[in-house]
């Protein structure tokens, strides 16, 4: 499959990639390299990897970081309950030594998180680990050796490699520097605010049955919307999110009904700071150059 041919597939799935984009995840497919996308929170970086699942028909495995993640949670932990039920009943039945505690500490009782599952498949899945920024920067330490080598060491266990390797794509909102370490091991590509013809694109692809006017004043409006001071700039879901509010309010023109307009902007703006500051007097004029 060339590049060319991923864009197709993807856009068969309802996602507009870029050139950009495209080719990044067909290198990343064919060099058998993790993909880091970095860009503003809302630009469908998430949504990237569950397309390329679709696509691949493949699982798609999900970690979501967070401040505090560490390895029982993103990599495996013991069942510690089923393993407290096996030492009361060997001790029960007078068993001791090296033979139980190798039982307990075997494949029976490891409970599989993410990155244990995407590397133990029989058919490679997409495994996503989105918002890495958001985890502390010694979590980006268990996950090099996975990600250089496709193999997780256990101490009780050994080193367990990978049965197929996994497509791997992270995502950063950019909240903070990620490691030089992690950055070298990955492929890269920026997810930018899509132009407007790229984002009619999605709009139409998403809510079949739009009308030609209101898809366009939709996206004039939004991206106007975007150069304002806003905490949360409205991304592609939001936009989607605004289409559906209007036409199922039955609207078809933003310039007619200022009342509703303003109404539907609880889909774009989700701050009280950014109502506060996108008054119906402005959402009025924005629309009218949306027009």
């Amino acid at each position: 499959m060339t590049w060319t041919d991923l864009k197709s597939a993807l856009a068969a799935q309802n996602y507009v990639a870029s050139d950009d984009l495209a080719v990044a995840l067909h290198l990343a497919v064919q060099l058998q390299r993790p993909l880091l996308l970095e860009g503003a929170a809302g630009v469908g970086k998430t949504e990237v990897a569950r397309v390329l699942a679709a696509v691949r028909d493949t699982r798609l495995i999900r970690l979501q970081c967070y401040e505090g993640l560490d390895a029982a949670q993103a990599i495996y932990e013991w069942n510690y309950q089923r393993q407290l039920l096996a030492i009361r009943a060997a001790s029960d039945s007078g068993e001791t030594g090296k033979a139980v505690e190798d039982r307990i500490f075997s494949r029976d009782y490891l409970l599989e998180r993410p990155l244990l599952q995407a590397i133990t498949q029989n058919e490679a899945p997409v495994l996503l680990i989105d918002e890495i920024d958001r985890a502390d920067e010694e979590f980006e330490a268990f996950l090099l050796e996975m990600l250089a080598d496709y193999q997780i060491t256990i101490p009780e266990l050994g080193t367990i490699t990978a049965t197929s390797k996994p497509m791997v794509i992270l995502t950063s909102n950019g909240t903070r520097d990620l490691s030089d370490a992690l950055r070298r091991r990955c492929l890269f590509a920026y997810v930018d605010y899509p132009d407007r013809e790229t984002e009619l694109a999605i709009l139409q692809a998403r809510c079949a049955g739009i009308e030609a006017r209101l898809a366009h004043q939709i996206i004039g409006f939004v991206q106007t919307l975007r150069k304002e001071e806003l905490e949360k700039v409205p991304g592609i879901a939001e936009t989607l999110d605004f289409a559906a509010a209007l036409m199922g309010l039955g609207i078809a023109d933003l310039t007619r009904d200022p009342a509703a307009l303003q109404a539907t902007l609880t889909t774009l703006l989700k701050t009280q700071a950014d109502r506060a500051a996108i008054p119906t007097e402005v959402a009025q004029r924005i629309a009218g150059k949306a027009a």
